[in-house]
């Protein structure tokens, strides 16, 4: 006999929730399964935060999935491309000897014959050797000389580069909710009124003004900070690390560029201030701006000020949003019947634009381990598993940024405390001063960032991994020098056959 059809309500539209609505009805449309309800509530008082608008280079991927032509994506969302983040001032501060920075792209650091370069880069004379990244990766100059990552003629979601967007939330939201529709999702609105919890403690139904009562055998939580299901109905703890990442609070705009030409950078640009950063993203027709700070350690007040010193002039007559956050998660994000996607499940701060990658990660998991039968939480400790340790690895990452700074506001001296290290990070930093990030120190199911996201980190910050005890294990140094070479005359040939970014962007704009 063949068992009833079962059905997916999602609470809460926003990336979110139409992202999870649009991949899971393109996952059954692969699979041809035909006996899986999808339907979407979006409630009016359920916002998108917006509070970054970068991703990461799995976004291609996740759109490519769902059936989302590229350039439709860029005319519709005014997004631009990002090679990686320029992260300015980190190490020290201006008055310490000028403004610094070093880039985190996307590209891995190039390999010659399978045969790493790190170790020949390290064993180099630290005053006169180039910048890790600039000496790594073509893309680091491809990025500063404002080149995009493609060439016009190249396909969808493929060039020479890795390479991701900035984009607006907003916009973004709704072509996913276009696509989903397309895809088969019933989209409902309506005001969430109450949440039903039967006598197991699994939601029962939701009630709303316009829809009445709405059952369903797995319900999504896709309510933002609100958490509607998965916090207030069901009051599943939430796991603070305002401990380790100390910022929770945004003051958010936007401003046009100066003039119509003004270049745009194809990477966020994240500047350091005493009590957190400043984020940069050139859209298309816009800048977006923010400064993420720590209430602990700067007023509101003051934040405001750095975000006026930031912007210049134009900052007069712009009001910006503020945002309060408190970084970290739930460790159970799938209880019972409901499952948490987004911000509902957790959040740790814009840096690195892990939100969207999170929300990636969750649904792709949701997909491959539904239950079409037997118990509808049945993948919930597994899925558990996976999704706490993604943010325990992401809490590390991020700390990564700030415990190595040798800057000396309280912000970031109270970063590089021994006691705000979590022990695991702190035990990698202890090897990774005699030897470099290598694949072997992380679980692949269980990252978001790879062993050279954090070669780009550490050696950008300054970090000292001491390789000169065993200088004779790497003798061809010749055969290195020759590698670094060609790499800087890749970059510079790249630059020369790229198109400006902008000029790009306004190409794919006119004609796709």
């Amino acid at each position: 006999m063949m068992s009833r059809k079962r059905s997916i309500l999602i609470v809460g539209g926003g990336t979110a929730g139409w992202m999870t609505a649009a991949y899971l009805a393109k996952f059954l449309e692969l699979s041809g399964n035909e006996r899986l309800e999808i339907r979407l509530l979006e409630s009016p008082e359920i916002g998108i935060i917006g509070v970054g608008e970068g991703t990461f280079p799995t976004i291609r991927n996740t759109l490519q999935f769902i059936g989302i032509d590229e350039s439709r994506f860029i005319r519709a969302t005014a997004a631009t491309f990002k090679q990686g983040i320029r992260f300015v001032d980190w190490v020290r501060t201006p008055e310490e000897g000028g403004h610094s920075h070093f880039f985190h792209p996307f590209e891995a650091p190039f390999h010659a014959e399978g045969v790493s370069l790190v170790p020949y880069w390290l064993l180099q004379d630290e005053k006169t050797r180039r910048p890790f990244a600039e000496a790594m990766t073509i893309q680091n100059r491809v990025a500063e000389a404002q080149r995009g990552p493609k060439g016009p003629g190249e396909g969808d979601f493929s060039g020479p580069l890795s390479y991701a967007y900035h984009f607006d939330a907003t916009m973004l939201a709704q072509i996913l909710a276009e696509r989903a529709r397309e895809l088969g999702v019933a989209h409902l609105q309506g005001l969430l009124n109450h949440v039903e919890i039967d006598g197991t403690g699994a939601i029962d139904h939701v009630v709303t003004a316009e829809q009445g009562r709405l059952d369903a055998d797995l319900y999504i939580d896709c309510t933002g900070f609100r958490a509607e299901l998965i916090g207030r109905a069901l009051k599943v703890p939430f796991k603070s690390v305002r401990s380790i990442l100390f910022t929770d609070r945004a003051l958010a705009c936007k401003i046009p560029y100066e003039r119509p030409d003004a270049p745009i950078e194809s990477y966020t640009i994240a500047a350091a201030h005493e009590a957190g950063w400043t984020w940069d993203i050139g859209l298309n027709g816009a800048r977006g701006i923010g400064c993420v700070y720590s209430s602990d350690h700067i007023s509101d007040d003051r934040a405001a000020e750095i975000l006026r010193a930031y912007v210049g002039p134009g900052m007069q007559d712009i009001t910006p949003r503020h945002i309060l956050f408190e970084p970290g998660y739930r460790e159970r994000q799938w209880v019972k019947n409901c499952v948490a996607v987004g911000l509902s499940g957790g959040f740790l701060e814009p840096l690195e634009s892990t939100g969207v990658l999170v929300i990636e990660a969750a649904i792709g998991m949701i997909a491959e381990m539904f239950p079409h039968n037997g118990p509808v939480d049945a993948p919930a400790r597994r899925f558990n598993e996976l999704i706490a340790a993604r943010y325990d690895n992401i809490v590390n990452f991020l700390k990564l940024h700030y415990c190595l700074s040798q800057r000396r506001e309280p912000f970031w001296r109270d970063n590089a405390d021994p006691a705000s290290i979590p022990d695991r990070l702190a035990d990698l930093l202890d090897q990774w001063r005699h030897r470099p990030p290598g694949r072997f120190d992380f679980t692949l199911d269980l990252e978001s960032f790879a062993f050279f996201n954090y070669q780009y980190i550490l050696y950008g910050m300054g970090f000292r991994t001491d390789l000169a005890p065993s200088r004779s294990d790497f003798p061809n140094v010749g055969a290195a020098e020759k590698t670094f070479a060609r790499i800087r005359n890749f970059g510079e040939r790249a630059t020369l056959d790229l198109p400006s970014h902008r000029a790009l962007i306004q190409q794919i704009n006119r004609t796709g």
